[in-house]
């Protein structure tokens, strides 16, 4: 038996009929070395990297690439991958998917950053790692904490904080407003 089957073997506990997304994400950089953050327009307005679903037949660094111009503006670079994130947790028997989740680093190639998806992004700003807004969605905290330590090629499962992550069951968003980049 080869080594891969002997992992996938070990690992068919991992393995369920649960609903799986793929998204992807990036962590973006300035000169400044701040990092870009977009408060979500759903539920609780957590804070996230950008990004966004991956669409059928569509690579992960196309999508990010393009998920990234569609709610910032932006045009960005990638430098690799800090890792694969799968976020589980059914968020309290709400049945959502486990996702995982293909997070980039990234700085700014062109362009300015703007909130330019607002039924998605209510608001985006630029933050020093070590003063990051709250509450960040939980895959948000383990790639930032793994990106500011430089590591790349991270394998991690995340829980979902379901203190945190609760979404407005009726599906309409808190009312806030669009405010600029700072």
């Amino acid at each position: 038996m080869s080594q891969l089957t002997s992992a996938v073997n070990a690992d068919a506990t991992f393995a369920s009929d649960h609903p799986c997304t793929s998204v992807v994400a990036a962590v973006i950089s300035d000169g400044a070395e701040r990092l870009l953050l977009c408060q979500l327009h759903q539920g609780r307005q957590l804070w996230g990297l950008p990004g966004g679903r991956i669409r059928n037949g569509e690579s992960p660094i196309h999508a990010v690439l393009r998920d990234v111009r569609e709610e910032t503006g932006a045009e960005i670079e990638l430098s690799d991958l800090v890792g694969f994130y799968q976020l589980t947790g059914d968020g309290g028997g709400d049945g959502l998917p486990d996702v995982v989740v293909h997070v980039f680093r990234a700085r700014l190639r062109g362009g300015e950053v703007s909130v330019n998806a607002p039924g998605r992004v209510v608001r985006l700003s630029w933050h020093d790692p070590d003063s990051l807004p709250e509450p960040l969605t939980a895959t948000t905290r383990a790639a930032l904490a793994d990106a500011v330590a430089g590591r790349s090629g991270v394998l991690r499962d995340v829980r979902r904080d379901l203190t945190r992550e609760r979404t407005d069951l009726t599906g309409a968003p808190e009312a806030a407003p669009v405010a600029a980049v700072g």
